[in-house]
């Protein structure tokens, strides 16, 4: 019996990684304006999406040539390598974008939220396990004012280890006293696919532009729980859990 859902948020309930990849295309486009376009870094983005930002960021620095020119930003931003160069230099852009809320509000995935909202109403226990630090977590949820909608919320300050790892799915869990077989994990991405499989949770995901190909060609999961048309969300939420309780 599924008794908690848990939710990702990047790219599930909001489309930050959209934004995120505008932040990663601005800087890659700044550090060398002469050879990079933002629209070839948006569509590089999709093979690293999930990952931290330590691996995006050295991703994208060896894919597109940006070691030189970041390098030459180090000082600027008090860090020794040319991937923390880029990443500051993505934050300051990423910072930009989010400084105007209705950027945030345009994005959000309004299916994912309607289900979070049935899940509640449900009396479903509800959490959130997100790769994105807690500063971030909490203006994107305050913004969407869906502060008080969860029971635990877990960003990556909580956790040693980032997604696919099992520990941050296993950590909500935990806190909100159930068992992983009891938790039905709503995501977009095959990074997050496979941490909540790890931690031995259901999962249902629900497809991005920038997560559909990979989804479908990756075999995580039965195509069934693939959801790319929202319109189907509930009734593939609803069909997961009948089949769980009646295994």
């Amino acid at each position: 019996m599924i008794r908690a859902m848990i939710f990702d948020l990047d790219g599930t309930l909001v489309q930050t990684e959209r934004l995120k990849a505008i932040s990663y295309a601005h800087a890659a486009a700044e550090l060398r304006p002469d050879a990079v376009t933002e629209d070839v870094v948006m569509a590089a983005f999709r093979d690293v999406v999930g990952l931290s930002r330590n691996e995006v960021a050295t991703a994208l620095v060896e894919r597109f040539g940006l070691a030189q020119a970041a390098g030459a930003r180090m000082a600027e931003f008090g860090v020794g390598t040319p991937w923390q160069a880029y990443i500051q230099l993505r934050l300051r852009h990423y910072e930009a974008i989010l400084a105007d809320p209705e950027a945030l509000r345009r994005n959000q995935w309004p299916h994912n939220v309607n289900l979070l909202h049935a899940a509640r109403q449900a009396g479903c226990k509800v959490g959130l396990a997100t790769m994105s630090y807690c500063p971030q977590v909490q203006r994107v949820l305050g913004i969407l004012d869906l502060m008080g909608e969860f029971d635990f919320v877990a960003s990556r300050d909580d956790v040693e280890h980032g997604k696919p790892n099992p520990e941050i799915y296993l950590l909500v869990a935990r806190e909100l006293g159930v068992s992983p077989q009891e938790c039905l994990v709503i995501e977009d991405s095959p990074t997050g696919v496979k941490a909540a499989l790890a931690a031995g949770m259901h999962v249902i995901a629900v497809s991005t532009p920038f997560t559909q190909a990979a989804l479908h060609a990756g075999g995580l999961l039965d195509e069934r729980w693939i959801v790319d048309d929202p319109l189907t969300l509930p009734a593939v939420a609803q069909a997961l859990m009948v089949a769980q309780a009646t295994t």
